[in-house]
């Protein structure tokens, strides 16, 4: 542990540590540190932190009968790296979409998730894997689904003392495919204007279940629950684009900012969808 007048900062090797210290007192959880150091240029960091890149068992992704484990300090590019399912597709086309190289090197995919801005990456391909995150206090545990996790604009259900320790993705019933897409104002290196991710769990040649997400048009990226039960049964053709409508749009609520017009991230959220189910097709 080093400590100076203004703060603290622990990096402790075993996550039984990590959970004491945040039962001792309040601490900044630091991870990857790419959203860490940026907010804090130009300023003393003045704050306990908790560093928790040391803790072996909170890295790596691992599977068992009942699905796959994402440890919290996993990297975006140990995700890329990892042998995972066609399910998995739509994880890591998003995770290319975070930052340059550097970045998907240090930056984690928990930490995505407890940052919990309206346009992370991460948030829509997961909601729509249906994960869970694993949050750990001093003496228990408890799991919640990602859908009750973040709750807006940068707020997540973590209470004091709680550490995120792992995302958990559950073993679909059928073989599942899955697609993410996002748009920006350049190709790469950009905060989305939209996002969209689908998985579709197959049963001979229709959707046995899918989930469906959107990001950036919402202070939390929704689910879009209406569509996912019109695409439930459906035959998986070259039609299947088409059966996205206006209404299904209906749970998102898009603001006016510098990247783009509500109006216009609802018209591209609708044209995302399209696309992406039409890809399921081809």
């Amino acid at each position: 542990m080093y400590t100076n007048d203004m703060a603290r900062y622990h990096r402790p090797a075993r996550l039984q540590e990590a959970v004491e210290a945040l039962a001792r007192q309040p601490c900044t959880v630091l991870a990857g540190g790419t959203d860490f150091y940026p907010a804090r240029v130009g300023h003393k960091i003045d704050e306990n932190v908790l560093d928790i890149t040391g803790i072996v068992e909170l890295r790596g992704v691992s599977a068992d009968a009942r699905g796959w484990r994402i440890g919290a300090t996993t990297t975006w590019s140990e995700l890329l790296a990892a042998e995972l399912p066609p399910a998995f597709d739509g994880l890591k086309q998003a995770a290319l979409e975070v930052g340059g190289r550097q970045i998907q090197n240090a930056g984690t995919i928990a930490g995505n998730l407890c940052n919990a801005s309206p346009a992370a990456d991460g948030v829509p391909p997961l909601l729509a894997l249906g994960a869970e995150v694993e949050l750990a206090t001093f003496g228990s545990s408890r799991r919640v689904a990602l859908t009750d996790f973040v709750t807006g604009n940068r707020r997540t259900a973590l209470e004091p003392g709680e550490l995120l320790v792992a995302i958990h993705v559950p073993k679909p019933r059928h073989p599942a495919r899955s697609a993410f897409a996002k748009l920006g104002a350049r190709r790469y290196l950009v905060i989305s204007i939209v996002m969209a991710a689908v998985t579709l769990e197959i049963d001979r040649d229709r959707i046995a279940r899918a989930r469906v997400a959107v990001g950036s048009c919402s202070a939390v990226a929704q689910r879009l629950r209406s569509l996912e039960g019109v695409l439930a049964g459906a035959s998986l053709d070259e039609r299947i684009g088409e059966i996205v409508e206006v209404q299904h749009m209906a749970a998102l609520s898009p603001i006016d900012d510098v990247r783009a017009s509500a109006a216009y991230r609802s018209d591209a959220a609708f044209t995302l969808l399209r696309r992406l189910l039409q890809g399921f097709a081809s």
